[in-house]
């Protein structure tokens, strides 16, 4: 079986540069067995922030894309805090909020982004775990999506 940065490369993913924080946390904190990310935010292929309203501003599928790009910078802040994404034994939990309207009832499909991404990425078994979908009325910076995973680790 294809190790996770085999599987990055065999699907043609190439992650994004780190995030720096836009305020005083940190990226990535490991506890034990446990890695916890912080909120993370879409970006283009610029590095550019991406903004607006799923469902006003954006349509489904941008919000899509953009719940993977922020899975995407999740990934890149995993690898750069364990070294290699081959230590994630794991995804525990995906958090996701949706910047939509309030009459806006998709939010499970633009967290699909990430949840299809980290199971393509760490397989069907290892990859899928428990997850929220929130929709809320605003989000930092006017971003579309934020997300936060809680990934098994090994030591």
């Amino acid at each position: 079986m294809p190790s996770h940065e085999e599987r990055l490369q065999a699907l043609g993913i190439e992650l994004p540069p780190p995030a720096v924080p836009k305020g005083v946390y940190r990226n990535v904190i490991v506890t034990g067995n446990i890695a916890a990310t912080s909120g993370h935010l879409p970006s283009d292929e610029s590095g550019n922030l991406i903004v607006g309203k799923v469902g006003v501003d954006l349509d489904l599928d941008a919000g899509f894309a953009a719940a993977r790009s922020a899975g995407l910078a999740i990934l890149t802040s995993l690898r750069e805090e364990l070294g290699t994404l081959d230590r994630v034994v794991r995804l525990v939990k995906v958090l996701g909020f949706v910047n939509c309207d309030p009459d806006f009832t998709m939010q499970p499909a633009v967290i699909n982004g990430c949840s299809e991404l980290f199971r393509d990425v760490f397989d069907q078994e290892e990859g899928v775990g428990i997850r929220s979908a929130v929709g809320v009325t605003s989000l930092p910076l006017g971003v579309p999506v934020e997300l936060e995973a809680m990934v098994e680790i090994t030591g």
